[in-house]
């Protein structure tokens, strides 16, 4: 193979990635997956597509190397094949936020305007968690909770959040997260309740880069 033949297999190779994750719905996929594996059917309802065409995305990503499949009985699981797939949608989501306006413009507007306190970092949670000085809220739906969530959180899903204040300290800092750095759940996590007196900040990522971190996961099946 003769040295621009490589280079071109290389070049097209990376753009076979960077195809198979440019459309909406696939970096909605992605996320979803990146709380754990998903049926097909599941992540159709999740994601409001119809099973024809979220199958249509999962096997594109599934060529392209982003994710990998397994049986069970007569579903067919997804999943992220590894964790240079957030990696990936961490650069993308980086570079968009930077130098796409609309971008820039969404999170210094709707997102700022919710939580423009710096985040709790994994490092300062962990010593505040060991320390027993704060109260994890992981406001995700019940199964992705169940699924793996940081070992001590409470799941209050957010849709539930006005109704269970009294789940909640008033007198120990809370720290809430969701499904990453930019799920919309944890900033209106934090904006209803500091409008509710409670002390809280928000987790500078999700669940899927503190188990990329090599961090403890815990779930309903241990």
């Amino acid at each position: 193979m003769s040295r621009q033949s490589v280079k071109e297999t290389l070049l097209a190779g990376f753009a076979a990635v960077a195809k198979a994750a440019a459309h909406p719905h696939r970096f909605a996929i992605l996320e979803h997956l990146a709380q754990g594996e998903r049926t097909v059917e599941g992540l159709a309802d999740r994601t409001g597509l119809s099973v024809a065409n979220a199958s249509q995305h999962l096997q594109s990503m599934r060529r392209a190397g982003l994710l990998t499949a397994r049986r069970d009985g007569k579903f067919t699981l997804y999943r992220l094949a590894d964790d240079s797939v957030l990696d990936l949608m961490h650069a993308i989501s980086r570079v968009a936020e930077r130098n796409v306006a609309e971008v820039g413009g969404v999170v210094s507007g709707y997102f700022n305007e919710r939580d423009a306190m710096e985040p709790v970092s994994r490092t300062e949670l962990r010593k505040r968690l060991k320390a027993g000085l704060v109260t994890v809220l992981d406001v995700r739906p019940a199964d992705e909770f169940a699924a793996g969530h940081i070992p001590g959180a409470i799941n209050i899903p957010v849709s539930e959040l006005k109704k269970r204040l009294a789940e909640l300290p008033r007198n120990q800092e809370v720290v809430a997260y969701c499904r990453g750095a930019f799920c919309v759940m944890a900033f209106e996590a934090v904006a209803l309740l500091r409008t509710s007196g409670f002390k809280i900040r928000r987790l500078e990522d999700g669940l899927p880069e503190w188990r990329a971190a090599g961090l403890p996961v815990a779930s309903a099946h241990q």
